[in-house]
């Protein structure tokens, strides 16, 4: 309970906007992954895959049984660690994850993290509520645990996690190896660092119940509200000020309900005055995420990443699931194998550069935008220039008025990686 007690500034928010909140026929996911503030995110494509039976996966920290077949993901992940906090997969799931602390004890024994999990979800899952049985069978099996933080000292929680597809979304909710999970079939949810299905319960863990009367924690009379009933009484620092910003990410969405847009969600991950952006001196958003996932099959779902730091000063860059889709190596953090810190136990005992060429030339640009206002005004200037070209292109792709070979949607991300580096240059 010591870690529960400490303060510690750390904070995520995911959101999720269905017909008729949007103002197309689409499905509206989005992510901000707040994280340690020098930890650098990399987005990573992984194609499909198949493997023999019986074949075992090593995740961060324990190995797991391996899928006969995965899907193809792109994911967005802090570059030392096996899972991720959000990604896709080429069927249109869109998977992101929040820490939490509730009063089922969180142990230090390494298990499954909850953004390995996240990146499991969208391995096997060819929709959000089979992505959602196959997080919770693995995390009845193996359960979760083990730090979170690239540090020596644990910092370990467990998670809630926000799921999406063309149709619908689902909020599944943990407290160890326990569950519950409400599916959402319109308007608008989200979700930060507590839990918040109540009563509303779509599917939960076949022993919760008596797990939580067994505990003290529910006399077995009347309604069983999972909130209620599993949130610790004296909650941590970080969960009461993820109270404000869940109300506050609630009302964004509400204000704009029937007409949300991909630049809506864009705008609301960028909302400093709520705290959604993070920028304090411990923490910070190091990697968004926004993805369009059209009702109708015949459009692309469009993922947009800015794997930087801070979106209100990044590019959200498009990604499109195509044939032969091209390694986007300058947003992928150098590899050090066996000799990385995370491999060896103790773990963490050092430390290694992961910045990727993008991450260090974004962070370059920054730096000289601190020390002039004009060159800050005109880098943000032809940021949003960047980023409104890559939305329009979409735009029209997704109302059918342009059509793009799929050698060049292959590239589509690569390029506007690699112009974006060009311009910081």
């Amino acid at each position: 309970m010591a870690e529960q007690d400490r303060p510690a500034p750390s904070s995520c928010d995911c959101f999720v906007a269905l017909p008729p909140a949007t103002a197309s026929r689409a499905v509206i996911f989005g992510k901000n992954s707040d994280r340690p503030r020098d930890e650098v995110q990399e987005v990573v494509y992984l194609p499909a895959a198949t493997y023999a039976r019986g074949a075992k996966l090593k995740c961060t920290y324990i190995e797991v049984e391996q899928a006969e077949r995965t899907h193809a993901v792109i994911l967005s992940r802090p570059a030392w660690l096996w899972g991720a906090e959000m990604g896709a997969n080429e069927h249109g799931v869109c998977i992101g994850n929040e820490g939490v602390w509730t009063k089922e004890p969180v142990g230090e024994e390494e298990a499954l993290l909850g953004m390995d999990l996240v990146r499991l979800g969208l391995e096997r899952g060819s929709s959000a509520h089979e992505a959602l049985q196959a997080i919770t069978a693995l995390l009845e099996c193996y359960g979760q645990g083990g730090s979170c933080k690239e540090e020596p000292t644990p910092f370990i929680y467990h998670n809630t996690f926000l799921l999406a597809d063309r149709s619908e979304a689902w909020v599944l909710e943990t407290a160890g190896r326990y569950w519950a999970a409400q599916r959402i079939r319109e308007g608008t949810r989200n979700i930060s660092n507590q839990l918040s299905i109540g009563t509303d319960i779509t599917a939960e863990h076949a022993g919760l119940r008596r797990h939580a009367q067994s505990q003290g924690w529910w006399s077995g009379d009347g309604e069983f509200s999972f909130s209620k009933v599993f949130s610790l009484t004296h909650q941590p620092v970080r969960m009461e000020a993820a109270k404000a910003r869940f109300c506050a990410g609630k009302e964004l969405l509400q204000q704009h309900a029937g007409r949300i847009t991909v630049e809506t969600i864009m705008d609301i991950l960028r909302d400093k005055a709520s705290g959604i952006c993070v920028d304090s001196e411990g923490f910070c958003t190091t990697g968004s995420m926004v993805s369009i996932l059209p009702q109708d099959p015949a459009l692309p779902c469009v993922h947009f990443f800015t794997a930087t730091p801070d979106p209100s000063r990044s590019v959200f860059k498009p990604f499109i699931f195509v044939a032969n889709v091209t390694p986007v190596l300058k947003a992928m953090s150098p590899s050090f194998g066996d000799k990385d810190p995370v491999q060896k136990v103790p773990r963490f005992q050092s430390r290694v550069d992961r910045r990727h060429e993008l991450y260090q030339a974004h962070q370059a640009a920054l730096g000289l935008v601190e020390t002039s206002q004009e060159q800050g005004q005109k880098l943000q200037q032809t940021m949003q220039d960047l980023e409104r070209q890559g939305l329009e292109a979409m735009k029209e792709i997704l109302a059918g008025g342009i059509t793009l070979d799929p050698e060049e949607l292959a590239d589509l991300l690569f390029d506007c990686v690699d112009t974006e580096i060009k311009f910081y240059k």
